[in-house]
């Protein structure tokens, strides 16, 4: 087996320990593993039980040439590529164990362009052989650190020994990576924010630990001091937020928001970092794409290999806690916010209707959100 570069060695090893770590290792292991993926270099996955096999990953939409050759380098089994759940059910009718599906690699010289090809269903599909999932246990961590690199939900994975000199973390620690992460955000800045709609307004802004995406609070007044002040879970969108895109109502409830809280004197407006459901700015042009083909939103997060809804509200809980703030009414047609909150301990004394009229592009949209998503909108 050929030594591996210092290139793919880790700042520091990861011990194979099977219980997650503390808070802060498990955040900064995970998100030294999430910028090799996204930079498209492999990484060590490594189970609990330290005498089965380690798997190496390697992220489909970025693998670079060097990722290619340190996977190749370091597999001690033929690369297979494994889809999540949803992506596989569009590509083939065998969902395997664990969730994932596993693919045979086309023959010939393996590429970036050939691995893009059966993980982007907005590219023409090649044909594609279903395979015997690896390292069952191993398989569905792989795929959840890709989403949690914002990445297509498929990784091309083998087996390799735990020694492999390449950035490890443990399976548990990238499952528990995501509420590791809520549980360390702090308050890093706040700043007076006068807004054309609010002139008295405050930006509070909220980092994890591993210095990961910040999430931000406006307040509007002084919220804190009311007994349940109007609150706004909303998720961040690029498209309609910023270029007012018609094919959301994002835009437009953001600033009803606002405007509603500036007339009644208080509010807060939690701006999450969730685009797209979650999925992130580049998969929603995707599943925009597909939309263009003739799939509702929920079918195109579908078919990408995502949930219909990836978001988490238990930052927004915490994030109110923090401001004192423990009793909100609610501006939402999204009855999931009103459950998250209510399980996380903020008491819901009130959901206010927060629907914007159709606009002749979004009316598909919206309807989808009421159908199969269950906004309640009328």
């Amino acid at each position: 087996m050929n030594h591996l570069s210092p290139l793919f060695a880790p700042p520091e090893a990861h011990p194979a320990d099977a219980a997650p770590s503390s808070a802060v290792n498990v955040s900064r292991h995970v998100r030294h593993a999430i910028l090799d993926i996204r930079a498209g270099l492999p990484v060590l996955i490594v189970p609990a039980d330290p005498t089965a096999p380690s798997l190496i990953a390697l992220a489909a939409e970025t693998a670079t040439e060097a990722g290619l050759a340190a996977l190749g380098h370091a597999a001690t089994t033929k690369p297979l590529l494994i889809l999540a759940a949803t992506r596989a059910q569009a590509v083939t009718d065998t969902v395997q164990a664990h969730g994932v599906t596993a693919l045979h690699v086309p023959p010939g010289p393996l590429t970036q362009a050939a691995l893009l090809a059966l993980a982007d269903p907005t590219q023409p599909q090649p044909p594609h052989q279903a395979a015997t999932a690896p390292s069952g246990p191993l398989a569905a961590p792989a795929i959840k650190l890709a989403k949690l690199a914002r990445l297509l939900p498929a990784m091309l994975v083998a087996e390799a020994p735990a020694a492999t000199p390449l950035t490890a973390v443990t399976a548990a620690d990238i499952l528990a990576y995501q509420a590791e992460a809520v549980s360390s955000l702090a308050r890093v800045a706040e700043a007076a924010v006068p807004l054309a709609e609010a002139e008295h307004a405050r930006l509070v802004a909220y980092r994890p630990a591993d210095g990961g995406p910040e999430h931000l609070a406006l307040l509007i007044g002084a919220p804190e001091l009311s007994d349940a002040p109007l609150v706004r879970i909303h998720s961040e969108c690029f498209t309609g937020d910023l270029l007012g895109s018609l094919r959301c109502d994002c835009g437009p409830q953001l600033h009803q928001a606002i405007q509603r809280m500036a007339a009644e004197g208080a509010g807060v407006l939690l701006y999450m970092a969730q685009e797209g459901r979650g999925i992130g700015l580049v998969n929603k042009l995707r599943a925009y794409a597909l939309q263009d083909r003739g799939l509702d939103t929920l079918d195109a997060n579908r078919a990408l290999g995502w949930g219909a809804d990836e978001r988490d509200f238990a930052a927004a809980a915490l994030m109110l806690r923090d401001l004192g703030i423990t009793r909100v009414r609610l501006l939402t047609n999204n009855p999931d916010k009103v459950a998250a909150l209510d399980a996380a301990g903020i008491t819901v004394a009130g959901r206010l209707r927060h629907a914007i009229a159709a606009n002749g592009v979004n009316d598909g949209y919206l309807e989808t959100k009421a159908r199969r998503f269950g906004h309640l909108l009328g």
